[in-house]
């Protein structure tokens, strides 16, 4: 007998219920790839409000994309930073050192020299650029991309590499995953594996800044599939509620690990379409143009400097490679989808910009990446002297029991002592390596 629809109690018929479950538009190594359905504005178009404009004046910037450089390679409309060819270069340059690192570190890992790492390859100007546009000492709460924020403030590359090796010269005494840096002296906040919880903290922090009269702004990344977690949205809600000084970044580079961004809500409206019912200035950016992400990071920078407001922005980008060391994006993805991103590669669309203003050219831009790699090795060999992940015991045993209290209890004492005694017992001659 053939199902027939259910009735309700008044006996009328009711339609079955379905469920909707986001699917990409093509399948890797079956479909061909497809972005026809991303609408890219011509370059310049976009208005530019006032920073401290009411919210509601930035409804139309969470829909459209803040581009600055057309496909002639020049800088077009309000958005337009006007940066000076020197500062340029200087962007250049650090997008050649956070590119040799990755390629460095990414080797390292796969010659068991470390267990994790985790390249930004094409999403570095949505971490350098915008590092440019705040002040060295505003507080930022990165996500596990953002490598290029400390490079911009000038944090040792040795320093790092001592983190990812987890070895003698780590500063955080490998108590952390490889590349979840932390320095109070760069104020860097530590990175945290817990996804979105660097949200509440940067709006937390702001809120301090602002009860102390401090003049320091916070700001924080997040990538799309985190938006939704709770956390963000509490950070959004305490933001809006208290107007905090604070900057909320959302890198959508399409994927979530294996998952694409409709999980994450981004097939019902973009991400910076979050802003509106938070009442929030929002917006969204092409986050493979180094222009636009500096104008758009400086102008909220400033909104919050000034008491305006938050502001939430969309990084809309792409990342290039594997989510980590640990994925394999073949099984999830089309390997032509790399070259096929509409919106090219931040590198070399800054390299070409320069060029074009006759400002640089393809000779001193192999030599940048030449001296960047030889840099980055250097360094390499240098923090490799204090061991690599799996060779020895890099840290001092008794560390295990320090930093959880600022004066050590009787009972950590006590077990720290016992510890030693068992340890020296089984190995009077010192651990074998």
């Amino acid at each position: 007998m053939a199902d027939r629809p259910k009735r309700n109690a008044d006996g009328k018929n009711q339609p079955h219920l379905t469920l909707h479950v986001p699917e990409p538009s093509y399948r890797p190594d079956a479909d061909d790839v497809d972005f026809s359905a991303i609408e890219i504005p011509e370059a310049g178009a976009q208005s530019r409000p006032d920073e401290a404009c009411d919210p509601e004046e930035t409804h139309g910037l969470c829909t459209d994309l803040i581009r600055v450089l057309g496909d002639d390679n020049r800088a077009h409309g309000p958005w337009d930073p006007k940066l000076d060819p020197d500062t340029l270069r200087e962007m250049l340059h650090h997008f050649a050192l956070v590119r040799a690192f990755d390629e460095r570190m990414f080797r390292g890992q796969r010659q068991g020299k470390t267990s994790f790492y985790m390249k930004c390859t094409g999403e570095e100007a949505t971490s350098i650029s915008t590092a440019m546009a705040l002040q060295p000492d505003d507080m930022v709460f990165p996500s596990y991309r953002q490598q290029g924020v400390l490079i911009v403030r000038g944090y040792p590359l040795i320093e790092m590499i001592n983190q990812i090796y987890s070895n003698s010269g780590d500063k955080l005494k490998g108590r952390q995953l490889p590349i979840m840096y932390s320095s109070r002296e760069h104020s860097f906040f530590s990175i945290s594996g817990n996804l979105a919880t660097q949200t509440p903290q940067a709006v937390g922090w702001a809120m301090a800044s602002a009860i102390k009269n401090d003049t320091r702004i916070a700001a924080t990344w997040v990538g799309e599939g985190s938006t939704a977690e709770g956390d963000f949205h509490a950070a959004c809600t305490f933001a809006s509620v208290y107007q905090a000084p604070v900057i909320l970044n959302v890198i959508n580079n399409q994927w979530a690990i294996s998952s694409f961004s409709g999980f994450a809500g981004g097939e019902q409206a973009t991400f910076a379409s979050r802003a509106i019912g938070y009442g929030l200035a929002g917006l969204r950016v092409d986050g493979n143009d180094p222009l636009a992400c500096y104008a758009a990071e400086k102008w909220a920078a400033d909104r919050a400097r000034t008491n305006a407001g938050p502001t939430l922005i969309e990084f809309f980008t792409y990342r290039a490679e594997g989510h980590s060391t640990s994925d394999d994006p073949s099984g999830y993805r089309s390997a032509q989808e790399r070259e096929a991103w509409p919106l090219g590669d931040p590198v070399v669309r800054l390299k070409n910009h320069l060029i074009e203003l006759g400002e640089w050219d393809e000779e001193r831009q192999a030599e940048m990446d030449l001296k960047a790699a030889e840099k980055v090795k250097k360094d390499t060999k240098e923090a490799e002297k204090n061991g690599i992940l799996g060779h020895g015991m890099h840290q001092p045993f008794h560390t295990m029991f320090e930093d959880v209290f600022e004066e050590e209890p009787w009972h950590l004492r006590e077990q720290n002592e016992q510890s030693q005694a068992e340890r020296d017992k089984k190995y009077p001659d010192g651990v074998p390596h």
